[in-house]
């Protein structure tokens, strides 16, 4: 049975990467009695609390939204969101209806998620959609912190 563990370290200026080489050596070695080691870079990912951030937003839209003739769950306005976000391609179903090919928002890196808040708020806009105190103070925040 293979064990997975994810360690993150996060690098944001040049002079941080002496720093990290030999924490990354360590974690390696300490790692590898346990079988091969894979090493991954990336971007960071949203956080939890950017997650709770989207939800708000998607309800206010889905009790407030008929698209198409259609009321739709958060859920549903979720994967409207991400496929204008990102262009997913659309298939038909193996019995009938259409599948969205997608991405999920837990592997969006920050920015990205940033993006798609972004835009289900200007949807949201477009659409005349009143947000809730908390739909409200929650884009607000992340806009604040992705100024800073």
């Amino acid at each position: 049975m293979t064990q997975r563990q994810e360690v993150v370290k996060l690098i944001e200026r040049p002079d941080q990467i002496r720093f990290a080489l030999p924490w990354v050596q360590q974690m390696i070695e300490k790692a590898l009695p346990g079988g091969p080691v894979q090493i991954s870079l990336g971007r960071e990912r949203r956080t939890k609390d950017q997650n709770s951030k989207l939800w708000p937003m998607l309800t206010d839209i889905s009790k407030q939204v008929c698209w198409h003739g259609h009321w739709l769950t958060k859920e549903e306005w979720k994967d409207v969101m991400t496929a204008g976000l990102t262009r997913q391609k659309v298939v038909p179903g193996i019995e009938g209806g259409f599948v969205v090919l997608g991405r999920s928002t837990s592997r969006m890196k920050k920015a990205v998620f940033c993006e798609l808040v972004e835009l289900i708020y200007a949807f949201g806009a477009e659409q005349g959609v009143q947000w809730s105190e908390k739909a409200q103070s929650d884009y607000d925040e992340m806009m604040e912190a992705r100024a800073a």
